[in-house]
């Protein structure tokens, strides 16, 4: 049986603002809810470093990410569009899946705020009950 977890990796943080390191490791499907609220100018920045290192491992090595897949409009031929940087420049939210075909056990978020704003950001996965 599946069960669904939500972790708050950043909470209405309202400057740039490195997460804790979180581990995901076995789970079937990995999303991430960014979210921007607040705005009067500026943007926010949301990106994603991630480790394959070991459940024991204390303080995992990080590394940029470039396999969030955007939910953005596209055709039926083209490919999925996969990310490094999700910037969200108004208030609202965007929701990025991880590419099921990328192992990961350890997932770190940012937020880069430019000039204003809040800034939260929810990893939500599915593992064994």
């Amino acid at each position: 049986m599946l069960k669904t977890r939500i972790i708050t990796a950043l909470n209405a943080v309202t400057a740039t603002t490195t997460s804790n390191k979180f581990y995901v490791g076995g789970a079937r499907r990995i999303g991430l809810l960014v979210r921007r609220a607040d705005h009067v100018a500026g943007s926010t920045a949301f990106t994603v470093k991630g480790s394959m290192e070991t459940p024991e491992t204390v303080t995992p090595t990080m590394t940029a990410l470039n396999i969030m897949i955007d939910n953005v409009t596209n055709s039926n031929v083209q490919t999925l569009t996969r990310i490094a940087t999700k910037t969200l420049s108004a208030n609202g939210d965007a929701f990025l899946w991880f590419d099921p075909f990328f192992f990961i056990n350890f997932l770190e978020i940012t937020a880069t705020e430019t000039t204003d704003g809040t800034h939260s950001a929810f990893i939500v996965f599915e593992e064994e009950a």
